[in-house]
């Protein structure tokens, strides 16, 4: 099987959500589920097919996060250095709108651009990888073709 690398955080985030799924969640559903039950008639029941549906999606989760976490490569990215790679912390400018851009390259599993945790497979990531400090890349992104200059590369 493939490993998946993953920081430290990735890894504690995806954990404590499969702890909450199985100690929360999971308990919850089954109590709506015998619930909705006592209520008689299932057929016409939208509380029991509601919370069947919720038992299914949360069971779903179990298996993927259980499936992920075993395969998990946790990466230590203070122990790295150098080029640009998994777990660098990477300061870029947008050479068309000249605006700074700090992204740290992570996983699939944890990638959430919002939080500045960019996708190991995705076009930006992929050029960048590799790069230096000074460096400058071109990507191709669905609006266009988009410039950058790598202005720090750290490990934290």
């Amino acid at each position: 099987m493939e490993k998946i690398p993953m920081t430290r955080a990735g890894y504690d985030r995806l954990d404590a959500e499969l702890r909450d799924l199985k100690g929360t969640e999971r308990p919850a559903i089954i109590a709506a589920i015998a619930e909705a039950r006592s209520h008689g008639d299932l057929s016409e029941n939208a509380e029991y097919h509601s919370a069947r549906e919720k038992q299914s999606f949360i069971e779903g989760r179990i298996q993927e996060l259980e499936q992920v976490l075993s395969r998990a490569d946790v990466i230590d990215p203070t122990k790295l250095s150098g080029s640009v790679k998994f777990g660098a912390t990477v300061v870029l400018l947008d050479e068309d709108t000249d605006k700074e851009i700090t992204y740290q390259i992570v996983g699939e599993h944890e990638a959430n651009l919002e939080n500045g945790l960019l996708n190991l497979r995705s076009p930006l990531a992929r050029a960048l990888i590799g790069k230096e400090e000074g460096d400058e890349i071109d990507v191709q992104t669905p609006g266009g073709v988009r410039s950058y200059e790598i202005l720090e590369v750290r490990f934290v």
